[in-house]
């Protein structure tokens, strides 16, 4: 398999962190999303992924697949253990709830293809984002409570905490002050203790480089 993907984007970080976790092999293929105005937007790759984002994952067969939990759903369908969604029905949909708390409610805010368009209109994205994110984030800890434990549903990694782990890092890029949220800050370094979400993180890539201010973006 091959992953097209940016370091810091969160989610391409989403699918490294399932990958790893099923132990699945796969190739990274770097699209850098700043330089140039962004590979992401090139004939090129537009024709891997015509929304022109990442992650794309290209399957052995040359089908390919995009957006973050479509795919983490597949991975998830084709290698069910160890499994990112729990057998309990109500477990399971409180896991693609929190999940989407952060893929549909906080992530589509303070992605860079906004903070490109509030540059361009002459706004300040360093408020704009950070706003959105701890108003995701509070309603995070929040809807949580019910049902965490060692994680955010119980006490196995679920979709929920791949996404949450990425979110943390981009939030401390906004300096949003993460101790308000005890819960889900208890929940990322449980995360971390695990050898799949060391080996996904934004760091490690080899695309990796030291990051532009977020004004920049």
């Amino acid at each position: 398999m091959k992953l097209y993907s940016y370091w810091r984007s969160s989610a391409s970080w989403r699918v490294r962190i399932a990958l790893h976790y099923k132990e699945l092999a796969f190739t990274y293929v770097p699209v850098n999303l700043i330089q140039g105005g962004g590979e992401q937007l090139g004939d090129a790759y537009r024709a891997v992924n015509p929304m022109a984002q990442v992650p794309t994952l290209e399957l052995p067969t040359g089908e390919r697949l995009s957006q973050s939990l479509a795919v983490i759903e597949y991975l998830e369908e084709t290698v069910p253990l160890p499994a990112l969604l729990p057998r309990d029905p109500f477990a399971r949909a409180k896991a693609r709830q929190l999940a989407e708390v952060i893929n549909a409610g906080i992530q589509p805010l303070q992605n860079t293809g906004v903070i490109r368009e509030l540059v361009k209109l002459g706004v300040d994205p360093k408020p704009w984002c950070k706003q959105f994110i701890e108003t995701g984030l509070r309603a995070l800890e929040k809807s949580a409570q019910p049902t965490a434990g060692k994680f955010l549903v119980g006490d196995a990694v679920t979709v929920a905490d791949v996404c949450l782990v990425p979110q943390l890092y981009n939030a401390r890029r906004y300096d949003v002050d993460l101790a308000q949220f005890p819960l889900i800050v208890r929940v990322e370094s449980a995360c971390m203790e695990l050898p799949a979400f060391q080996r996904a993180h934004a760091e490690k890539q080899p695309d990796f480089s030291e990051p532009v201010t977020p004004l920049r973006i």
